[in-house]
């Protein structure tokens, strides 16, 4: 799945903000209940006629529909003034845990709802006092804290939270939420995911019908090394809120990690168009659909349903601009556009028309290095290393202007291109190992993270270029490795399968060809695979 920093920025580290005065938009709250959100029981002493508002505003809450969440926030608010809760609800709803590093004007904006919550200090319970210090923990402007320290300090306030309050099921849940989100990126033993999970699959069993429960423990194994854990997670949430556009896609993380590309697909069909009803009615969060079409995208040229994805271009296409849509600096739509148009080819290994791609420049992303990077793919299959060498020469300008404009993870994005078009320049040299070793480290990092791969898993390139090299058998090993991680992945069994023949080992071409079929029934493919696929498997 390519997740290059713009689709990050646009899709999951982006801080949506609310729409407070669209009016329309929360009167559709009201319709909203428990059979639609999930159930939460969160007590709090405001007055009796907004106890079930305030509900409904955590049941948004864990399903990360913060724009929604903090207009139900705001509304408690005006309705009962000396609701303190109100206010810690809507600090809650300026930092999206999983999505973003909240700017200094959100800090500020945080720290000023909770100096309201605090001012109504004598109108709270204990336990209340508690809940708005944990976040005030987090917005504490006292002391120079960079994100991480902010994140650690919240999640070290709500364990003692959690641990005061035994019974309190949000408190355990909100915890577990908050040791998701100061997870150490570079933690390869998933130390906190497991501890946040471990918490979660207690409650699990005693409330299903929670919406935080079921979608923490898709987060917390949204790694392949413990993805297999969070299909029954990922079977619930849906049910649990069906009218979360979010509840909608995010199974899909535990689908695409496991290769369940069909499940994958239903999941974000689901999600695009509870998108845009919501969108219709007025209420937050249209630029959502962006990161489920991705996921959309990248089910289709798994499961061999390619004309799908390119209907999916040309729907991207027609649609209009966006305009900055949340404060970005960039247009979603034209920035979607330009990675489906860059990654068709390279998943369809047309090496040609991935040569020929014609990078599309999203001022102040990463988007145009990725255009580059597919050209230099294309060109080093083709054996032009001439041409190899000119998109590094762009790539490198592209990584300078965002580290100078310091742009972090669009620098980073671009880094990682460059580090992969520079080993594909060695293979087109015909320095096959040298390609090899470049690759290699980045490989075996992005595994033992789990990371989701740039395009193309780093292992599947490596297995690729030993089968071009004619080392079949190394090919099949990298392959092997690759698809414990990445299963079921269109080019990793096919691949697998091309070098189990050249290797001389037909039972197992004949498994990974069988599998291939199984992963593409019902589709319409043409492609040269699968009728390879189909010829070898009919033999047996």
């Amino acid at each position: 799945m390519k997740r290059l920093a713009w689709l990050l920025l646009l899709s999951l580290l982006i801080a949506f903000p609310a729409f407070a005065d669209d009016e329309q938009g929360h009167q559709h709250h009201e319709d909203l209940n428990e059979t639609q959100l999930g159930t939460v029981h969160f007590p709090v002493s405001c007055a009796a006629a907004v106890r079930k508002p305030f509900q409904r505003g955590v049941a948004l809450l864990h399903s990360f529909w913060y724009e929604e969440a903090e207009k139900e926030f705001l509304q408690i608010a005006k309705d009962d003034p000396n609701c303190a809760m109100a206010h810690w609800g809507v600090a809650m709803s300026l930092w999206h845990q999983l999505w973003n590093q909240p700017d200094e004007k959100v800090i500020a904006h945080g720290l000023d709802e909770v100096h309201k919550a605090q001012a109504k200090d004598k109108k709270v319970t204990a336990r209340e006092r508690d809940y708005i210090a944990a976040i005030a923990a987090f917005y504490d402007n006292s002391v120079k804290l960079d994100h991480d320290a902010r994140a650690r300090a919240y999640s070290d306030a709500m364990e003692k939270v959690y641990q005061n309050y035994p019974d309190d099921h949000e408190a355990a849940v909100f915890y577990a939420l908050s040791l998701l989100a100061s997870d150490p990126h570079e933690d390869s033993t998933f130390a906190r995911r497991r501890q946040a999970a471990a918490i979660l699959e207690k409650l699990f069993a005693i409330e299903p019908d929670h919406p935080g429960v079921a979608h923490y423990l898709i987060h917390a194994y949204d790694k392949p090394q413990l993805a297999e854990l969070g299909i029954p997670a990922a079977r619930r949430y849906a049910q649990v809120a069906p009218a979360a556009p979010h509840a909608l896609h995010m199974p899909s993380h535990i689908f695409a990690r496991v290769g369940l590309w069909q499940d994958d697909i239903k999941s974000n069909l689901a999600s695009i168009a509870a998108t845009r009803e919501s969108a219709a009615m007025h209420m937050g969060g249209e630029g959502h659909q962006f990161h489920a079409m991705d996921f959309l995208f990248y089910a289709y040229l798994q499961s061999g349903r390619e004309a799908d994805a390119r209907a999916l271009i040309e729907e991207v296409k027609k649609m209009p601009a966006m305009h900055d849509m949340y404060g970005l600096g960039f247009d979603p739509h034209e920035a979607t556009l330009a990675q489906f148009n860059v990654l068709y080819p390279i998943e369809m290994r047309d090496w040609a028309a991935a040569a020929a791609v014609t990078p599309t420049e999203v001022p102040g992303t990463a988007a145009g290095s990725m255009g580059y990077w597919a050209k230099a793919i294309g060109s080093a299959h083709l054996g032009n290393a001439d041409e190899v060498r000119k998109d590094i020469a762009a790539i490198e300008r592209i990584h300078q202007s965002l580290v100078d404009s310091k742009k972090k993870d669009f620098a980073d994005a671009a880094e990682s291109d460059l580090k992969q078009a520079q080993a594909w320049l060695a293979f087109a040299e015909g320095k096959y190992d040298d390609a090899v070793e470049a690759l290699r480290p980045i490989a075996d990092k992005e595994d033992s993270l789990g990371d989701e791969p740039q395009g193309i898993p780093t292992r599947e390139m490596i297995a690729d270029m030993l089968l071009e090299a004619k080392r079949p058998q190394q090919a099949l090993a990298e392959y092997q490795t690759d698809l414990k991680l990445n299963p079921n992945r269109f080019n990793g069994l096919s691949g697998a399968a091309r070098a189990a023949e050249q290797a001389g080992k037909s039972s197992d071409a004949t498994e990974y060809y069988a599998l291939l079929l199984a992963v593409c029934e019902g589709s319409n493919s043409s492609r040269p695979e699968l009728s390879r696929a189909r010829e070898l498997v009919a033999r047996k």
